[in-house]
């Protein structure tokens, strides 16, 4: 069954996951009489095979939560009290209208912006469902970097906006690599074709600061201090050369810069990276030798990576590495970052760019702390805030100056939400959003190459809406006339891929409402091997390990509103060649600060939960069980510290009380707190976002989360 149509009987309806993961697992919803009463994966799919994982599995306890907003809700008590009153639909878009007209009319419309990310990575309901209505009002730009722009930036630097790898030819690998990536956890249906390959014969690699679960399958757990990582590969690509492990073939037909990158790597030798990773010079070259001479090699970065001062030349190293042995000559080669490439998306049709006024101030939600309490000094200042698909109070840094500002008697705030979230509890207007079931959308992936379509499988619970209505009742209530604001999600689905795209050749709309989903016509995994002979999508068509675009133009990301010691400032060039930047805060860079703060804070994605999605559900929260800070039993001795007693973990930024763990799966000098779990949950009103940075990262404008110095103590 392809529809809703039915309220009678029972009738099984193909969905997609909407998380913002790699895996994008075709679903199958079972409706009886109107209401669903199962979700599973859908077993015919090649790639998710019928599997989902414990952030979706019981996906009804999200849909029928007692706790769902299920409408209009207005504040009645002081910010933060979650004290509210039920309104209409009209009484809650006449006051939206009102304010906005109101703040634009006294302040400019960039008194007005929108904070959003992927809580839906639907092409209708996810990034940029907003962007159109915002781009006609005249507000501040939104600038979204929480998520891969640093790893983009030097991933198309190196060898353009190519798909990589296809996952499911990792079975056809002989070495793979994986890099900053716990896959068990945040990319599960990639790990049967790994453990097939480790079958077939492959070695298995992880290099990680932490023993994951993907690192205790592996066949070798490579221990990394955060941050360093750049130094490893750097250090790898001085044994590949010195060694003459080289594919020189390769390297003269389809690569740019080589002569200069072999000089530049002189001196990254094992012994000094050795010094900045903490892995012993020999394993590096161990390492090094293994992953040359064991072909095809794939090497899988997770977004972790870019974390660091140094992220975007990390990625631009570990971009360039398959160019150097040949990795992309057959099946199951190279490097899998983000298959999304491949994916002929119209974004143009969801986003209207050419609605955007020229010079409209941009702000990096990144900073939206410093943004709403006066830290950017913007004129003017951010009057009314609209939140949709994120939850900025877990999310982003700067957590106790994001709540001082979202506490603004003067600021104005709207959030779309499928619950009353640590940011809906600062809302003036709580608006009710649908759940995957509830609403239609088209899925690209960026961790496989399936275009998957989801139908609503019921109706909208309560007066809930899919972010697509939401955003045509706003435009109908401010008086927006363009045809954008009036088209049905039918239309929309209908524009968003190049249906004339190679890729997309014998898919159709027809075809995929009826399958379900179907594969990018592109080679089968046995074949596909599309840089065999070069033919990447960069200005030389080769592999850049110089990178031409960083020659032409220099910093062609520009950064806005930077904050703290950053290695690169807006107009300054970027180095062309792959080189290393340090951690901002270490012992090696700041010795005084790691006196007094000598723990290295990594907050990885959670088990069971994806990003804040699903913490407030009691079934995710048992399984992900009670917070923890997860340290070294020396360090965790030296503070007097045991397992199960309630720490303080504290920065000159902030601080946050978990249960401590001591462990040796995590390396001596690292803490380990995944983030997640929401602010209103804790003992001490406050996550491990109010301890991070605000600096960014080399390239991109990418945050650097793990870039954390901190210190443990008794709480």
């Amino acid at each position: 069954m392809s529809a809703t149509a039915a309220t009678t009987g029972t009738v099984e309806v193909r969905g997609a996951c909407p998380h913002d993961c790699p895996d994008t697992c075709a679903m199958r919803i079972t409706v009886t009489d109107g209401k669903a009463v199962s979700v599973t994966g859908d077993r015919e799919h090649p790639y998710t095979r019928g599997g989902l994982c414990v952030k979706v599995d019981n996906y009804l306890d999200r849909v029928y939560s007692p706790d769902r907003v299920l409408y209009p809700m207005r504040r009645t008590g002081p910010k933060g009290s979650g004290q509210f009153e039920r309104i209409t639909w009209d009484q809650a878009l006449d006051e939206i209208a009102d304010r906005f007209r109101a703040i634009s009319a006294e302040f400019g419309p960039e008194a007005v912006m929108p904070c959003s990310y992927l809580g839906t990575q639907g092409i209708l309901n996810g990034l940029n469902v907003g962007d159109p209505f915002f781009a006609k009002l005249g507000a501040t730009i939104a600038e979204r970097t929480y998520c891969d722009s640093g790893s983009c930036t030097a991933y198309t630097m190196t060898i353009g906006d190519c798909a990589g790898v296809d996952p499911e030819s990792l079975v056809h690998s002989k070495f793979i690599l994986i890099w900053a990536c716990n896959v068990m956890s945040t990319n599960l249906h990639l790990w049967p074709f790994i453990a097939e390959a480790r079958k077939r014969g492959a070695t298995v690699v992880v290099v990680d600061p932490v023993k994951t679960r993907t690192a205790k399958a592996a066949d070798w757990h490579i221990p990394i201090r955060p941050g360093t990582d750049g130094a490893l590969a750097l250090a790898m690509m001085n044994v590949i050369i010195e060694e003459g492990l080289t594919d020189d073939d390769y390297i003269a037909d389809y690569t740019v810069g080589y002569e200069e990158l072999a000089e530049r790597v002189r001196k990254y030798s094992p012994e000094w990276a050795a010094e900045e990773t903490g892995v012993p010079a020999e394993d590096i070259r161990k390492l090094a030798r293994a992953y040359a001479t064991t072909q095809p090699s794939v090497i899988r970065i997770g977004v972790a990576v870019e974390r660091h001062a140094g992220g975007g030349q990390t990625v631009r190293a570990l971009a360039c590495l398959p160019g150097l042995v040949g990795a992309w000559r057959k099946p199951g080669g190279g490097i899998l970052q983000l298959p999304l490439w491949a994916f002929p998306v119209n974004w143009g049709a969801m986003m209207h760019p050419e609605m955007l006024e020229p010079g409209k101030r941009v702000v990096n939600q990144y900073l939206l702390g410093q943004a709403l309490t006066g830290g950017l000094d913007l004129d003017p200042p951010i009057k009314a805030l609209v939140v949709y698909n994120s939850n900025p109070v877990v999310v982003c840094p700067d957590q106790e100056r994001l709540i001082e500002g979202l506490q603004r008697d003067d600021l104005f705030t709207v959030v779309s939400e499928q619950f009353m979230t640590d940011t809906a509890q600062f809302a003036d207007i709580v608006l009710p959003a649908t759940t995957q079931l509830e609403q239609d959308d088209i899925m690209f992936s960026w961790g496989h190459l399936y275009v998957t379509y989801n139908h609503r499988s019921i109706e909208p619970l309560g007066e809930a809406v899919p972010n697509t209505e939401l955003f045509r009742r706003l435009a109908a209530r401010m008086g927006f006339t363009e045809p954008v604001f009036r088209r049905t999600d039918e239309e929309m689905i209908a524009e968003a891929f190049d249906w004339s795209a190679p890729a997309m050749q014998g898919i159709t709309l027809e075809s995929l409402r009826e399958k379900g989903w179907q594969r990018l016509t592109v080679p089968p995994p046995d074949q596909y091997a599309p840089y065999a002979e070069g033919n990447f999508p960069t200005p030389s068509g080769k592999v850049e390990l110089k990178s031409s675009i960083a020659e032409a133009v220099g910093n062609f990301v520009v950064p806005l509103f930077r904050q703290g010691s950053n290695d690169h400032q807006p107009g300054t060039p970027v180095d062309p060649l792959p080189h290393y930047i340090p951690p901002r805060e270490s012992a090696r860079a700041n010795p005084e600060l790691a006196a007094r703060h000598p723990l290295n804070l990594v907050t990885p994605k959670p088990h069971a939960y994806l990003n804040s999605s699903s913490a407030n559900l009691p079934l995710h929260r048992r399984v992900q069980g009670e917070p923890t800070v997860l340290i070294h039993p020396d360090d965790a001795a030296e503070r007097g510290i045991a397992t199960g007693d309630d720490v303080r973990v504290f920065n000159d930024r902030g601080s946050f009380v978990v249960k401590a763990k001591a462990d040796k799966s995590v390396l001596a000098g690292v803490a380990v707190s995944a983030y997640g779990g929401w602010r209103m949950h804790t003992k001490s009103l406050s996550t491990m976002a109010s301890l991070n940075p605000t600096a960014f990262a080399d390239l991109g404008n990418a945050p650097t989360f793990s870039d954390t110095l901190v210190q443990i103590e008794k709480a």
